[in-house]
């Protein structure tokens, strides 16, 4: 009964989430919403790591499986694919680089702001 109330949890900002991207107009996916009102919540201790803990962690854990079907799609299509395939290419490298310094500035930043905190 833990794991269905936990995972209920995830499910509500997820619906508050979908919410969110119905009534404000930005071209944002309704998961990133969630994802960061999830993450506020956490962040600001409205809501505890253990009442999601063993949810999330199964969530991550199966990740790789949801990549699956569109790795299928990406196969399907390779007729269109391999016309383009070095734009394709250009542009998965590009935001993949980009996505990693971005993600490596952040994390510094969350690390030195901890230590900060943690040193007053």
């Amino acid at each position: 009964m833990r794991y269905f109330f936990q995972f209920l949890i995830i499910l509500g900002f997820a619906f508050v989430g979908e919410l969110l991207h119905y009534v404000i107009p930005l071209p944002i996916p309704a998961s990133i919403y969630g994802i960061i009102l999830l993450f506020l919540a956490l962040e600001f201790k409205i809501l505890k790591v253990k009442y999601i803990k063993e949810v999330s962690s199964f969530l991550i854990a199966t990740m790789p499986v949801m990549f699956l079907p569109p790795a299928v799609g990406v196969v399907e299509s390779w007729d269109l694919i391999g016309e383009s395939l070095m734009p394709f290419v250009t542009v998965t490298f590009c935001s993949t680089i980009f996505v990693m310094v971005i993600s490596g500035l952040v994390t510094q930043c969350a690390i030195r702001a901890k230590k900060r905190r943690e040193e007053k």
